[in-house]
Parts: C-alpha cells; sequence; structure tokens
C-alpha cells in the first residue's frame, strides 16, 4: 500500500506530497514540528504533543491554521488511511510559501503537514545490552539565542552533534549547555541513576521539555524514586550508577558506556529496565494520556 501524506487537508500517495521551494520551512527552517507515537491506534500523550507544538508555533509568530480540535482529527484521520496501528507521526507546520527574503509577513499559506509511518530507532540488541555514546564538541544552541523550548525545523545543531557520534562509532552523542553542564542527547532527553534515585537536567539546562521525559518521571515517582531535575556535570555521568535516555521514537534505552567509560557495571541497570517494563505497560494502558 502506497503511504498516504496528510497535506493542507488532503491525503496524497507520498510520491506526489510536495511543498514550495518557496516554502521559508524548507529555505530557512521557518517552521515547528513533533514527532508522536501511536500504540494499538491510539496516540500517545496527543494533547501533551499538541500544547508543545502549538507553544513552540506561538514562540516563533506561526500562527496554525488548525484548532487543536481539527489536528487531532486530522492526526487520527491519517493513521487510519495508512492502517497504521503502532507507528510514527510526524507532524510538521511550515510557515509558508514566500520569497527569497526573510520577511515572513511576505508568506502567506501555512503548510499542516502529517506524516504516518512505521519506525525502528534502534535494534533490539541495544535495548537488551545499552548504548555507548560520545561527547560531541558541538554544544546546544545558546538559549539566549534561540530557547531549546522551540522544537523548531532547525535541526542542525543537533544534526553536527550527531556526525559526531556516529563518526566515532556511536549512534547518539551527548550535548552540553554553554556553561558546560550537561542538556541533553542529539534526539533524548538523558537520567543518571546514583544511590537509588534519578538525576536529570532542569528545563534551563538547554533541553527539550519532552514528553517521554515527563511520563518517565511520573513513573519513578510512582515507585516511590526520588527525581531531581538539578545542573550535571560530565563528572555526574561518569560516576553514575546506572544512565538511560528518553525520547518519542527511543521510549526508555540504556546507556552503557559514555566516553569509553563504563557506567556502574557496564549493564543496564535494574532501575532502568524496571523504568522501561513501567513504560511499556503505560503506553498500552494509557496511550492518549
Amino acid at each position: 500500500m502506497t503511504l498516504q501524506v496528510y497535506i493542507n487537508g488532503r491525503l496524497v500517495p507520498k510520491e506526489q506530497a510536495a511543498v514550495s521551494v518557496f516554502d521559508h520551512g524548507f529555505l530557512y527552517g521557518d517552521g515547528v514540528f513533533e514527532g508522536m507515537r501511536s500504540y494499538s491506534g491510539r496516540v500517545f500523550r496527543l494533547q501533551a504533543h499538541l500544547d508543545r507544538l502549538w507553544e513552540s508555533a506561538r514562540a516563533i509568530w506561526l500562527e496554525i491554521p488548525l484548532s487543536q480540535e481539527e489536528m487531532t482529527q486530522a492526526v487520527y484521520q491519517t493513521l487510519q488511511a495508512n492502517d497504521i496501528s503502532d507507528g510514527y507521526i510526524r507532524l510538521v507546520v511550515t510557515r509558508g510559501a514566500g520569497t527569497l527574503g526573510l520577511d515572513p509577513n511576505k508568506c502567506s499559506d501555512p503548510q499542516v503537514i502529517i506524516i504516518a509511518d512505521h519506525i525502528e530507532l534502534y535494534p533490539a540488541e541495544f535495548y537488551e545490552k545499552g548504548l555507548h555514546i560520545i561527547t560531541a564538541s558541538t554544544i546546544r544552541n545558546h538559549p539566549a539565542a534561540l530557547s531549546p523550548r522551540i522544537k523548531s525545523l532547525n535541526y542542525l545543531n543537533n544534526i553536527l552533534a550527531k556526525i559526531e557520534g556516529l563518526q566515532a562509532g556511536c549512534v547518539e552523542a551527548l550535548m552540553l549547555n554553554h556553561k558546560g553542564e550537561v542538556a541533553e542527547c542529539t534526539g533524548d532527553n538523558i537520567f543518571l541513576v546514583r544511590r537509588g534515585e534519578l538525576y536529570t537536567p532542569p528545563n534551563d539546562a538547554g533541553i527539550l521539555e519532552g514528553v517521554t521525559r515527563a511520563a518517565v518521571i511520573e513513573l519513578a515517582r510512582g515507585m516511590n524514586l526520588p527525581v531531581h531535575e538539578v545542573p550535571l556535570t560530565r563528572h555526574d555521568v561518569y560516576v553514575a550508577q546506572e544512565c538511560f535516555l528518553t525520547g518519542t521514537a527511543a521510549e526508555v534505552i540504556p546507556v552503557v558506556r559514555v566516553d569509553g567509560r563504563a557506567i556502574g557495571s557496564g549493564k543496564p541497570g535494574p532501575v532502568t529496565q524496571e523504568l522501561r517494563r513501567r513504560f511499556e505497560r503505560l503506553v498500552r494502558e494509557q496511550p492518549d494520556g
């Protein structure tokens, strides 16, 4: 079956899915997006994703031409058209076609694009044995220049760090902020376990406020596991007993080596494994949270 892509109220075959070369999303990365997961036909925490999308759009003065209710209907319409029950949804809103200049006022047709497909970010072996990652020299964008809480179409910052990781033989890379503190990885949030307590960088460390991150914090607190959202350094990572990443596509995945250093025992730890099990139950029992 040919994949159907939603563009501005129409479903078209992926081969016909196109935007103008004058679209400012294409020319300048001027737009916002969300990545979401569906489990058993329901989108996990769809409302949280839509709220973040609208906040990102508001932050860049972009008016989304649909209501959240209409966007919800469009998301499910796209899933159903592609007969996808367990899958990944990419929701994109661009500024629309304009001129070759930067002036956004010359863009009059914001584009709403929804792609639903299957995704396997990491092979099963990585969840069983854990990831090896490195710390990239590319830092997160300075928050005074561009808020990391805006999930924009310009991901060059993350891509450059990703390239560093790939060149080192790693599929992920840790990024620091302008103060040298731990921020997040190129596509995932990071957590540490130390002395039976959970640590993760705070929102003002230059991170995206992950939807999966929030869900894992809730699960941890439900286990009576103390959660600390505090500034962290690479030292904290190196001496942690466990480390794991969270993200919409990655879900919960252990990290067992950072910059060549074994984390804890060098194997996925019990807290990570239990949180992963609980997260897997959560997405099935409360898929649209």
